[in-house]
């Protein structure tokens, strides 16, 4: 028998074993009656029985251990309380509920995190209907749904995880994109991050001595612990992950100073809604209705592109060293857009550079599997419910249901039939027949496995991660809801413990539920909608059908009657929402949601116009990942091809590379970004 089983089996069988007695015991009662320690001497057992209670505890189930008056380790008594074990009834609503299930649903086999989720919907639903087998919404749908990306990135993400929950360092080589060179780094992983479509590994760099942010698609091969230990460091407590995930781009890295920002009263709604959480925001002083923003900046290069992408409706007004750079950053996009064409390097032969990078393309291809403890007992659950109402299993459905092989069924069904509570007392006996049921008996002292245990460490973080990546955008804000009621059932929330899914776009959570009741309504819905492309506010009714999120944050697709054709509005730019009260009948030929896995997960629409944009040589190694690379020319620059159907939206793109960009082609594409620099030319004089 393989020591991983063998370790399981006594873990579990200790489990019941404790919670049968229900009383203290002594080390030397667990080492008599618990199966898989009986036959290891005084040392043997001492060494198992420690690294179980602590391989236990990092599971969140905690012993209690109450010590002698003279200290003697031997005359310790163990007892484990059910609140230890159990997880407390959560009292969810039908809707709350159905919104879990609909998570799952978007998600499945699509997050990194799909299939501990699916057992964590397993464990929080217990007593109730599951929600798995509830009926779909068809309310929301995602571009955008956390998965790792590719085989090497998911086994990454694996070892990561493993690593942060076991408190492991681990070496790998890693691409620093500053200095174009990939070195060897060895760290503390304290947290994961997913933000704008990446994940990031938050951890103290032994290189640096300080805590340093890892983009995981820029490690190189295989990520290896560094020691053979059970555990090599204890995750600082002043340790804050929030504090990454609510940074501007600018932000990231020492801080080096703060900004003051004007902001054009056209556009001051906007950026307070969705930027005004990185720092403050007054009104100017002019009484004009613009508005200051001041905000901490790390990177003068990040807080200029933000400004350029917005045009003439912000200009920076202090310090003054970057409103010196912002201005020579500008002349310098007047100077490569001057004249009809641009001088460009000798081009060389193609690269590796044109290849597209790997992506995930299997339903099944998730990264992380939960611990087998946690199938385990949510298997235990499962069979003893099914053996208590006298009913016999469907082999095939439960494989689904807990996402597992054939074989991995059988053999997980064995290791059950052996847990104990001692003294030849089982937990269950379950036959796998012939016929594909499983017919299961359970043991009188079966109540201790029969409630849901506790969520492990990574199922919680599973749960709230996907309610995260889905956030507020619901009916009734079903899924916020259930959130509180886990993290208040779990008594903390796992976001704080190895797992964040932050917001890459502002907060539209009112404009979400003002769209999400009219979409559960079926009523018409008037948006006062900011057109950035065209700089102009229009009225829209519209008949909206789905929420969809993707890389540049989340859409209202909708059937728009005056135009005849479905449109997707970003609730960035929507100013104001109001439902009508004119319902509308569902169209049938309508499926907002049918390009889902094109532009809000890509970012590319589908168009009839390609630009040709220059790269300058400083910035070619991050337009490499970003971009598709039509050529490389000999002086370390590069040319991008850019498909656009707007061509402001072109200019703001290429207005938001900081100088760093040039179009070479269209002609009017080349003419718009030229007018635009010349109208910065003057705000910024």
């Amino acid at each position: 028998m393989a020591k991983d089983t063998e370790k399981l089996i006594r873990q579990l069988s200790l489990i019941s074993y404790l919670m049968a007695e229900r009383r203290p015991v002594t080390a030397l009662e667990i080492r008599r009656d618990v199966e898989g320690y009986s036959g290891m001497n005084e040392d043997a057992f001492a060494r198992r029985f420690y690294a179980d209670r602590a391989e236990l505890e990092s599971l969140g189930i905690q012993l209690t251990v109450e010590k002698p008056a003279d200290g003697v380790a031997e005359q310790e008594n163990y007892s484990l309380r059910p609140e230890n074990f159990h997880l407390p009834a959560i009292a969810f609503s039908d809707s709350e509920l159905a919104s879990l299930q609909f998570a799952l649903t978007l998600l499945d086999g699509e997050f990194a995190y799909a299939e501990p989720l699916r057992l964590a919907l397993q464990q929080i639903s217990w007593g109730r209907p599951s929600p798995l087998n509830s009926p779909e919404q068809g309310s929301i749908a995602l571009g955008v749904t956390a998965s790792a990306g590719g085989h090497d990135l998911s086994q990454r993400l694996a070892k990561i995880e493993t690593a942060i929950f076991r408190n492991k360092t681990i070496t790998f080589a890693y691409y620093t994109m500053e200095r174009d060179t990939v070195g060897a780094r060895k760290v503390d992983p304290y947290h994961l991050l997913f933000q704008g479509g990446q994940f990031y590994l938050l951890g103290r760099s032994h290189e640096r001595d300080a805590i340093r942010v890892f983009r995981l698609s820029r490690i190189r091969g295989k990520v290896a612990y560094a020691t053979k230990a059970e555990h090599d460091f204890k995750r600082p407590t002043d340790f804050d992950p929030r504090s990454y995930a609510t940074r501007a781009d600018w932000q990231f890295g020492e801080s080096v100073g703060e900004a003051e920002v004007w902001i054009s009263e056209r556009i001051a709604w906007q950026v307070e809604r969705h930027f005004g959480r990185f720092g403050s925001i007054r009104p100017a002083e002019d009484g004009s209705g613009d508005m200051v923003f001041t905000t901490e900046y790390a990177s003068v290069r990040q807080l200029a592109a933000w400004a350029l992408r917005l045009g003439e409706h912000v200009r920076i007004l202090a310090p003054t060293e970057l409103v010196r750079e912002v201005a020579e950053r500008v002349e310098q996009l007047h100077e490569r857009h001057t004249g009809d064409e641009l001088d460009l390097a000798a081009p060389v032969a193609p690269s590796e550079a044109d290849e597209v990078p790997e992506v995930a393309t299997s339903k099944r291809e998730t990264a992380i599997r939960p611990e087998r403890f946690a199938r385990l007992v949510t298997l235990a659950s499962i069979l003893i419910q099914a053996g208590r109402a006298n009913e016999r299993l469907q082999f095939t459905e439960v494989c689904e249901a807990l996402q597992v092989s054939d074989a991995e069924l059988r053999e997980d069904v064995n290791v059950l039939n052996v847990v104990n509570f001692g003294g030849g007392s089982y937990v269950l006996y379950a036959e796998v027949h012939d016929d594909g049921t499983i017919e299961v008996d359970p043991e009188p002292y079966s109540d201790n496995f029969a409630r849901p245990a506790r969520l492990l460490p990574v199922e919680a973080k599973a749960l709230v991660a996907a309610i995260d990546l889905i956030g507020d955008h619901l009916p009734e804000g079903a899924l916020n809801s259930a959130r509180e009621k886990i993290v208040a059932a779990l008594g903390a929330d796992p976001m704080e413990q190895g797992l964040q899914v932050a917001s890459g776009a502002g907060d539209d959570s009112k404009i979400a539920r003002v769209v999400s009741r009219a979409i559960a309504e079926s009523h018409q819905l008037r948006l006062e909608y900011y057109k950035a492309n065209e700089d102009e506010f229009s009225e829209r009714v519209v008949e909206p059908y789905a929420l969809i999120n993707g890389r540049e944050g989340w859409y209202v697709a909708s059937y728009d009657p005056a135009r005849e054709a479905v449109r997707h509005f970003r609730l960035d730019r929507v100013k104001t929402a109001e439902v009508l009260e004119g319902s509308f009948a569902p169209r049938p030929e309508v499926d907002p949601a049918a390009d889902v896995v094109g532009w809000p997960s890509t970012g590319i629409v589908e168009a009839s116009r390609v630009a040709r944009v220059w790269i300058s040589p400083e910035r070619a190694r991050w337009s490499r990942e970003q971009r598709r690379v039509a050529q490389e020319l000999a002086d370390g620059s590069l040319i991008v091809e850019l498909p656009y159907k707007g061509t402001d939206w072109l200019v703001r793109e290429v207005l938001a590379e900081a100088g760093d960009a040039a179009v070479i082609s269209p002609p009017e594409a080349r003419d718009a970004v030229r007018g635009a620099v010349d109208r910065l030319r003057l705000a910024v004089r």
